[in-house]
Parts: structure tokens; sequence; C-alpha cells
């Protein structure tokens, strides 16, 4: 199997982000972001998705936290669309569904060099401790405009914030662990029929 794992820098005025990740990982994590709820949050994909992640982030936190989330989204993109190259024998299309007590939602994922976020959740709170929940769509979205994949996030219930948020994390590494994983089946051949993805 060829190595499919990157390296990716970004370095604006606003923030300096390094992702490194490995999709035929683990589930390590080591995440270091200025944002904990995030780092708690990308620690579920990471362990879901059997990726190895590795994110260091600093920004300008002092103004808030909306430049640092999307530009780990952006970032993250990134290192996707870089590991996943010529996307040659993936599955492409995956989803999943993740409870968290009273909490269910759903991730589908078209790894299709489309981008497209369909984000429909609504929390009940603004904030989860210190973090905006408004954030989240930002994350999403920097992550789909740079990964070029079609991504549905839909909470389908759920009363608590922090449970809302966990079930689409999870979700989320799951389904894009499917999406990305090799299928046997298809060894050397390209999952679209245009014969470009």
């Amino acid at each position: 199997m060829t190595n499919r794992s990157a390296k990716v820098t970004r370095d604006t005025k606003e923030t300096q982000i390094e992702v490194m990740l490995d999709l035929d990982g683990t589930g390590k994590s080591d995440l270091d972001l200025g944002v904990p709820f995030l780092e708690h949050m990308l620690d579920q994909v990471a362990r879901h998705g059997m990726f190895d992640l590795t994110i260091k982030a600093k920004g300008d936190l002092e103004i808030d936290a909306h430049h640092t989330v999307e530009d780990v989204g952006i970032t993250l993109g990134q290192a996707l669309t870089q590991a996943l190259g010529d996307k040659t024998g993936i599955r492409r299309y995956s989803h999943a569904y993740v409870p968290l007590d009273e909490a269910l939602s759903r991730v589908v994922i078209d790894c299709s060099g489309r981008p497209g976020l369909d984000y429909h959740v609504e929390y009940p709170r603004a904030r989860i401790g210190e973090f905006d929940v408004d954030l989240f769509f930002e994350f999403f979205q920097g992550l789909v405009n740079h990964a070029m994949m079609t991504l549905h996030i839909d909470n389908i219930r759920g009363r608590n914030a922090h449970h809302i948020a966990e079930t689409i994390f999870k979700a989320f590494g799951r389904a894009l662990r499917g999406a990305v994983e090799i299928d046997p089946r298809m060894e050397g051949i390209l999952p679209s029929t245009k014969g470009a993805l």
C-alpha cells in the first residue's frame, strides 16, 4: 500500500498551523490548538477514524477562536486531499450514525472532488463551556472546501449540546474512515464513471 499520509502547514497573520495526518494509523492524536473543546472533538475523529493526527496551532485567540477553528478545518482539509492522492481504490462513499445517550447524529460523506456542506444542527445553547457552537459550521466549511468532499451532517435528536457535538464528530470520524478505506475489490480502480475525482 502506498503511504497515505500528509504534512501541511498554514502560516497567516491570524494563525500558524501544522497538521500531520496518517489515514492508515492507529487512532492516536497529539493536539495543541489552544481551543480545548475542539481538541476533544478532533480526538474523537482520530480515535473513531483510526487516523493518526497531530495538529499544532497558534492563533489570535485574544480576539476569539474563529480564525483558529476555521483555519484548522482548512489545513486538515488540505492534508486529507494530499493524503488521498488520486483516490484510486477508495470506497469513496460512507455514512455513520452515532448515538450518545439522548443524542443521535448522522454523517454522510462522498469524496467526490466537489466541495459541498449540508449542515443541519440546532444546539440548545450558544456555548459549550467557552466554545461558540457556531464555529463548528466554520470548521466543517473550511474542511470540505479544501478536502473537496461532499459532507452531510444531520443531528437527528438531542437535548445536551455536548452530546450533540460529540455524536457529530464521532460520526464524522467513522464515516470518513469508511470513505477513505481501500476496497480490495477496487484495486487500481478510480471509483468514478467520469474517470476523475
